[in-house]
């Protein structure tokens, strides 16, 4: 019987990179060869493919694939466009339709769907480098909405990239400018103090049409006071799963990312992160698709039910397939 031959995208043009090796990598050694003829498709940080080392187009590489496990995290790979390419191609995927990938990569569109379905989400107001403002009145501006400590980050970037915590109004000015001329964007947040914590969900596993897999527990590394980028870079971030909250939290939790996931029309699987204050879960972001490397949340949450990698990437291969 031959082989389903199943392609993994991995690399890319964003600054989660090194992520997206790993995450491929950790899909690639996860397939069974007995049931799967694998290609590992890599694309460069200049957004060229390549095939078995040798750069080719994406219509000659995608000729010979069945389906597609993208492990593209941010950038290309999660704003619609390599979405867009596949399904030009008429190529099975899995994951997020393109216009539902660049709704949930755009964190201020994410939030904002998200608060209209009935979640909590930190108050939020956003500048661009258009707004024709100094970052002064941004910062004045921002004080007027909400005061501090304020947390400030880019509205497209993944893995607490760019994320800086402002602790009063005086530190806004620089940290706007730097965002501003990092990424063209900036959105700032009020700092809700709680716990963090991830939750994945999975569609049509174990016979549930959407399956919460257990909140994982989000420890900081000591002395910070959120989980930074170099933290999530370095393997610095603990999860504990499953985690020591309360049945009604955990129930309130679930309940909150199967709700953000269907309000954002997400596909086969997706994780929501949040803050838990006093038994209230405020959105932070969700991706729909999480990092399955070593020592990400998703893979912890698979085992704490008695799954596995494995065994979830053959049912999303199935989901992409139907």
């Amino acid at each position: 019987m031959s082989r389903m031959i199943v392609g993994v995208l991995r690399g890319g043009t964003s600054s989660e990179y090194d992520l997206s090796l790993k995450t491929g990598a950790a899909m690639l050694s996860a397939l069974s060869p007995e049931k799967f003829e694998t290609r590992d498709i890599f694309i460069d940080k200049s957004g060229f493919w390549h095939l078995r080392g040798v750069p080719a187009e994406p219509s000659r590489i995608l000729a010979q694939i069945d389906v597609i496990l993208n492990a593209l995290h941010g950038g290309v790979g999660e704003d619609g466009t390599v979405q867009r390419i596949l399904d030009k191609h008429g190529i099975a995927y899995v994951g997020p339709r393109a216009f539902a990938a660049a709704a949930s990569n755009n964190k201020v569109k994410a939030n904002e769907i998200a608060r209209q379905a009935g979640l909590l989400v930190p108050r939020t107001i956003v500048f661009t480098v258009n707004n024709g403002m100094t970052t002064r009145d941004m910062a004045k501006t921002t004080f007027q909405n909400f005061g501090p400590p304020y947390i400030v980050k880019p509205s497209t970037e993944g893995a607490s990239v760019g994320v800086m915590l402002a602790a009063s109004i005086i530190d806004l000015p620089e940290m706007l400018a730097e965002t501003l001329d990092h990424f063209g964007s900036a959105m700032i947040q009020e700092f809700i103090r709680g716990e963090d914590v991830r939750v994945g969900v999975i569609e049509g596993f174990r016979h549930q049409e959407l399956y919460a897999l257990p909140a994982a527990h989000m420890l900081r590394p000591d002395g910070k006071q959120f989980i930074d980028s170099a933290a999530r870079q370095e393997g610095k971030v603990m999860h504990v799963v499953p985690s020591n909250f309360s049945i009604e939290e955990k129930q309130t939790l679930e309940a909150a990312a199967k709700l953000v996931h269907r309000a954002l029309s997400l596909s086969h699987y997706s994780r929501a992160d949040f803050i838990l204050a006093r038994g209230k879960p405020y959105l932070l972001e969700v991706t729909g698709l999480p990092g399955l490397y070593p020592g990400a949340a998703f893979p912890q949450m698979l085992e704490a039910v008695g799954s596995s990698v494995p065994e979830f990437l053959e049912h999303a291969i199935a989901l992409a397939r139907t």
